[in-house]
């Protein structure tokens, strides 16, 4: 399948296309032959082509800190990170979740941490973590119904933190520990 072809077909079919797609079953010999070309594989045909849709988190932390009677102190919001934050081996791990024969363990831990080296597809864990603990998931409405999905935890001193804390990351996590994969994964940092 070529552009040329393509192109020739539809300006044989003239700018009534879309018209003539809607209200036409019957469109005649260019019609089938523009349904050839643009269901035919890429390519020559003989070389086999993968399509891949490409699979991304982004993922927002917003971080309220608090004196010990509640009152806040500060609030910082990471805003929307559309960066690559999905590990290799939580991808691996969603997979396996998508399938019954397969199975695997739902995300529902965040880990702090104060480590300083940028987000890696290999992290299987966070640089410097501080803390995990589990949270609360829940399904939010982006563009459509539960598209979204929020997992909130609320980290205090109890948790182990105490003095100043420069959090400088957070993951998601399937297990309350560290471990190795496959015992416990890090779905994104």
């Amino acid at each position: 399948m070529s552009e040329k072809e393509i192109s020739d077909v539809l300006s044989r079919m003239g700018n009534e296309v879309v018209s003539l797609i809607a209200t036409s079953r019957n469109l005649g010999e260019n019609y089938a032959k523009l349904v050839e070309l643009l269901g035919a594989p890429p390519g020559n045909g003989h070389k086999e082509e993968v399509y891949k849709e490409p699979a991304g988190l982004r993922d927002r932390v917003i971080l309220v800190h608090r004196d010990k009677t509640g009152k806040v102190i500060a609030t910082r919001d990471s805003g929307w990170q559309d960066h690559k934050c999905l590990t290799n081996t939580g991808f691996d791990e969603v997979t396996a979740l998508m399938l019954t024969d397969v199975g695997g363990t739902a995300f529902d831990f965040i880990g702090i941490g104060t480590g300083a080296v940028a987000a890696d597809p290999t992290d299987t864990d966070l640089g410097a973590e501080e803390a995990r603990k589990a949270g609360t998931g829940t399904q939010q409405t982006t563009d459509v119904a539960n598209d979204t999905a929020q997992l909130t935890a609320t980290f205090a001193a109890a948790d182990g933190l105490a003095g100043v804390d420069e959090i400088t990351e957070s993951g998601v996590l399937n297990g309350a520990a560290p471990g190795v994969h496959p015992a416990v994964v890090m779905l994104c940092r």
